[in-house]
């Protein structure tokens, strides 16, 4: 039980990750409310989060900008105010890859505008990470 419930936390929160929206943080709550170890529900949610975004920096990183736009349905305007985000901030902009709707663009133009891999996937960990705990400890603080 306690292995489906691990990995499903990791699919969820991979998936939610690339553009295909889903709430990883119900599937957190539920865990968390179940009893399951939130040290471990915290860590694993971060690291499938931080590789979901990985994959959607790396489509960017790849993928020429028509072909972003047109694929996974972005708008060129989205596009291009995200991008100069990116080109002004670089790296730090990684730190806010976990906001809802903005933080899949934010990934894919990262990528487009090829900030450095290293201090992009740090960034962007510390802010799954921060995101994941935040949200655990008022989950846990609601239900002591």
């Amino acid at each position: 039980m306690f292995a489906a419930g691990y990995a499903g936390l990791f699919l969820s929160a991979f998936i939610s990750a690339t553009l295909f929206p889903m709430a990883s943080e119900a599937i957190l709550t539920a865990m968390l409310v179940g009893g399951f170890d939130a040290v471990a529900c915290v860590a694993i949610a971060t690291v499938g989060n931080w590789l979901g975004s990985l994959t959607t920096y790396a489509i960017g990183r790849m993928g020429n900008l028509a072909t972003i736009e047109r694929w996974l349905r972005i708008k060129p305007e989205d596009t291009y105010k995200y991008e100069q985000y990116a080109r002004k901030y670089g790296y730090w902009v990684g730190l806010l890859i976990w906001v809802p709707i903005v933080g899949d663009i934010l990934a894919v133009c990262m990528g487009l505008v090829r900030t450095p891999v290293v201090l992009s996937a740090t960034m962007i960990f510390i802010g799954k990470l921060l995101r994941y705990i935040v949200f655990a400890v008022i989950t846990l603080g609601i239900i002591s």
